[in-house]
């Protein structure tokens, strides 16, 4: 009986090991989480959108897999009772310098064969009467869940197969033995037949922990949220997205209106000083220390640093957020959000400074490590995990 261990209780993690107990019923199946919950970190973060596949290019793994789980994630939540939406998103430029690019983006979406419709500013304002813009696009499959409650529910089902959930497990070691590898935690020892590392923030550092040399570093950036107050929710009806730099993963602050009825904002993209470093003021010397260390975040700064620059002014600011989703909804202003949390992304970085923009997930012997899964990941989790078995079963 081949007894799988799958690291990470986020929402890779989790339906990794779905996956897993659909495909090898006659298996066990192990899931170590450090924490003493799931989606504690980046999916418990994120704005809940079921993304449609817009922004990748087409025939790479991320436009094949968002686009496949973003009808598998509506699919699983119907079948379980999870509420979901599919609301639409308004992508749109706030002036003509940005045309170019959004007609590129809209090109993209339909390579990707997503329903997009190509709008005027009246027009956008069919979908969302406060908006402004020069010109946008519509793009219809576009949805809204808790992916928090995704996971709960994916742990759920593992346990009632006959799954394992270790909570408060932290990996503190990898060794071979044998065919297998032995997993120490905090908690005991595992033995793993076959091992999946989708520790998200952790990830690069437990390949290297099972002797492996990552192609990238994971280097964390920090995603801060507003909210709106409840009397100014009426100026957003679904989804408002500015068109994004397409040298950057980021998709630019934007406004989402949640499962709940809340309106998100955000978030904007700053250096972590830790690598679950949610505010200014956590910072841990050791994440920090092999973060300045690495150069290939200095030759991305290099590239990049006018638009660092503007970012950490706006995390700073409140007004200067505030500014940016005035160029989205004018009528919004200072006065009417609040501040509603942060997330940190674990941001895949080559040496020389690239960032790695589609999935990464690098194979061993018995071994598969998710290297880079920052968004579409949730939306694409399902279709991630029957990836990761199909290449384990190789």
């Amino acid at each position: 009986m081949a007894h799988f261990v799958v690291i990470g209780g986020g929402i890779v993690g989790l339906a990794t090991a779905y996956q897993l107990i659909r495909e090898r019923p006659h298996a066990t199946v192990t899931v170590l989480e450090k924490e003493d919950r799931v989606a504690a970190h980046q999916t418990g973060h994120n704005s809940g959108v079921i993304h449609a596949g817009v922004y990748y290019e087409p025939g790479s793994l991320k436009a094949q897999l968002c686009r496949a789980g973003s009808k598998s994630m509506v699919e699983f939540c119907a079948a379980h009772g999870i509420p979901v939406e599919i609301c639409g998103k308004l992508i749109v430029a706030t002036d003509e310098s940005e045309l170019g690019r959004l007609t590129a983006l809209y090109e993209r979406a339909t390579a990707n064969g997503l329903p997009a419709r190509m709008v005027t500013a009246e027009q956008a304002q069919e979908y969302e009467p406060n908006v402004a813009c020069v010109a946008g696009f519509h793009v219809a499959s576009t949805g809204i869940v808790d992916f928090g409650l995704v996971c709960r529910t994916l742990a759920d089902l593992v346990e009632k197969a006959g799954g394992a959930l270790r909570l408060g497990a932290r990996v503190t070691g990898l060794r071979p033995d044998g065919n297998a590898t032995v997993v120490a935690t905090t908690i005991g020892a595992f033995r793993a037949d076959y091992l999946v590392n989708c520790a998200g923030l952790h990830s690069d550092r437990l390949a290297r922990m099972a002797g492996l040399k990552p192609p990238a570093r994971i280097i964390p950036f920090r995603g801060e949220y507003y909210e709106l107050r409840p009397d100014r929710r009426h100026l957003v009806n679904g989804l408002i997205y500015p068109v994004p730099d397409p040298q950057l993963p980021f998709l630019g602050v934007h406004l989402t209106r949640m499962i709940d009825g809340t309106v998100r904002a955000g978030p904007n993209a700053v250096l972590a000083l830790a690598r679950e470093g949610y505010s200014w003021s956590q910072i841990r010397p050791r994440d920090l220390a092999e973060t300045m260390a690495y150069p290939g975040l200095w030759r991305l700064a290099r590239k990049h640093l006018r638009y660092g620059v503007t970012e950490v002014r706006r995390s700073l600011s409140p007004r200067l957020f505030a500014a940016s989703l005035a160029r989205l909804v004018p009528a919004l202003s200072g006065d009417d959000i609040i501040p509603a949390g942060a997330g940190v992304r674990a941001q895949a970085i080559a040496p020389d400074g690239s960032l790695v923009d589609d999935f990464l997930i690098v194979r061993a012997r018995r071994q598969a490590h998710v290297l880079n899964a920052p968004s579409p990941a949730a939306t694409s989790s399902l279709e991630i995990a029957k990836h990761i078995v199909a290449q384990l079963a190789e």
